[in-house]
């Protein structure tokens, strides 16, 4: 069309448009439009819909169940009708069912939120235990307490056992201390940490009320406090979106350090440190306009430690949040002051501190150390076999398997004070050793106790050479001593 209004042939035009027909070209300039705006849409089929005949109950089952799976459906068809539809075919069910939803089934939109410099701290917990970190070869099970201002996408954590109130007080107070500010709101979901349910919601009460430990602690720092409806993360939009963008990047530092395992729980952590801190340097524009409207942090740190004081039982047992630990025998009628942290418990007597215990998190839970009961079992044998931890006295697989093989070849009395002077070598001795030993017996078909495994923990004597001592005649040193004077 530019050729011709340049006055070429329609000959001439078409040459120039590469197209080889004059009758082509003649159409084109009588319509006097191009054929991209000829085209239109095609309405009709190519081929037959080979799932048209079942399609009425396809739409009825995906109407009754939006979340159902294509896959799921299509293999139920199969199974309906056997030898009418092959396994090829799946993805063009697929397709089918991909198109009827974008047309039919609706879903609820995203509303994206105009966020305000300064405003609201969002604070969530994420599993990371998916990440396969390992602690000296041990699985370790964590989670991450996420702090995030929703304006600035800045971020900052700690690890934690679970979303309690002292997980909370950690990670919201560490976030805290790093910003060197407050903002005016906090917020959170309706974990057990900072909400609960009122009396009233056997009558109805669809609410739930903040903590009266949760509101001091905001009290404390001037935040005021807001939560998510229930059901509704998406409300924490920001924090939400943030935890899976900081677990992929943890995931990627550890593919470039090479390796997952940690030498101790605040290694692991230092390292999480440096992850988050690399990850908020492109925040630091956009954070500067956070920190110009938030209040500078004025008030202390709180202790991220509680402290309870509780009698020892004859049993020398303690418990401490309704779970069971064992302490030294000599503490029994004593009473002990045990300071809770995060991922242990410091036991003191007085002001000395007596044992260092794992935290345990839940209710009903024990932890008995065998080294404190030991010598009791092995003054009371007849104690073991009945005894309400007895599970907490094999401190690893073989201890157990060790103890089931003695079962098979002794009596039970016999078989439980072999396998207590077994656990007294572990307890005098080291533990790792004495599992070695157990593990090379009972790999011999040849039966063995207590006193075979004490062998081979004994070292090999060390062979001293004899030497033979010579006599010493004094008259030597005088003649050094002449010979020495002559010499001056």
């Amino acid at each position: 069309m530019r050729e011709r209004e340049k006055g070429r042939t329609l000959e001439q035009a078409a040459a120039s448009a590469n197209l080889r027909s004059r009758k082509t070209a003649a159409k084109y300039e009588k319509l006097g439009k191009l054929p991209s705006e000829l085209n239109q849409p095609r309405r009709y089929r190519t081929r037959q819909n080979p799932f048209e005949e079942d399609w009425p109950t396809v739409r009825a089952k995906l109407e009754d169940a939006p979340s159902l799976e294509a896959k799921a459906l299509f293999e139920w068809l199969c199974e309906q009708h056997s030898g009418r539809y092959q396994e090829g075919q799946l993805r063009t069910f697929q397709r089918h069912v991909a198109t009827w939803r974008a047309l039919n089934q609706k879903q609820v939109a995203i509303l994206e939120q105009v966020h305000r410099p300064g405003e609201v701290l969002q604070t969530d917990g994420t599993w990371l235990t998916k990440l396969g970190v390992t602690i000296q070869g041990q699985p370790f099970k964590h989670l991450l307490i996420h702090c995030v201002l929703p304006y600035s996408n800045w971020e900052w954590g700690r690890i934690a056992q679970s979303e309690s109130l002292a997980a909370l007080r950690l990670g919201l107070q560490s976030a805290l201390v790093k910003l060197g500010h407050v903002p005016k709101y906090h917020r959170t979901d309706n974990s057990s940490a900072a909400t609960y349910w009122p009396g009233a919601k056997a009558q109805g009460e669809h609410e739930r009320q903040y903590t009266d430990d949760y509101l001091l602690l905001l009290e404390h720092y001037g935040l005021e406090p807001q939560t998510t409806n229930l059901d509704s993360p998406h409300e924490n939009g920001d924090v939400e979106s943030l935890n899976g963008g900081l677990k992929r990047a943890v995931e990627q530092y550890l593919l470039l350090r090479g390796g997952r395992d940690f030498e101790s729980i605040e290694a692991y952590e230092g390292f999480l440190f440096d992850v988050m801190n690399r990850r908020n340097i492109s925040r630091q524009e956009r954070l500067a306009e956070e920190l110009a409207v938030m209040n500078p942090l004025s008030a202390a740190p709180l202790a991220t430690n509680s402290q309870v004081r509780v009698p020892v039982t004859r049993g020398s047992l303690i418990r401490v949040q309704k779970n069971v630990y064992s302490v030294p025998t000599s503490l029994i009628g004593r009473r002990v002051t045990v300071r809770i942290h995060e991922w242990h418990l410091d036991v003191y007597y007085q002001t000395n501190l007596v044992d260092t215990l794992p935290r345990l998190i839940g209710e009903k839970k024990h932890h008995v150390n065998y080294r404190h009961v030991i010598d009791s079992l092995i003054r009371k044998p007849g104690g073991f076999r009945d005894y309400r931890y007895r599970d907490d006295l094999f401190p690893s697989l073989v201890f157990r398997r060790a103890w089931e093989q003695l079962n098979q070849w002794q009596s039970p009395r016999k078989a439980d004070i072999a396998y207590l002077r077994i656990l007294r070598l572990a307890a005098r001795g080291i533990e790792s050793e004495v599992a070695a030993a157990l593990e090379r017996l009972l790999a011999t078909p040849e039966r063995w106790d207590e006193t075979d495994v004490e062998h081979i923990l004994q070292p090999e004597p060390i062979h001293v050479p004899q030497l033979t001592c010579g006599q010493v005649h004094l008259r030597q040193y005088d003649q050094l001593l002449l010979g020495g004077r002559h010499g001056a």
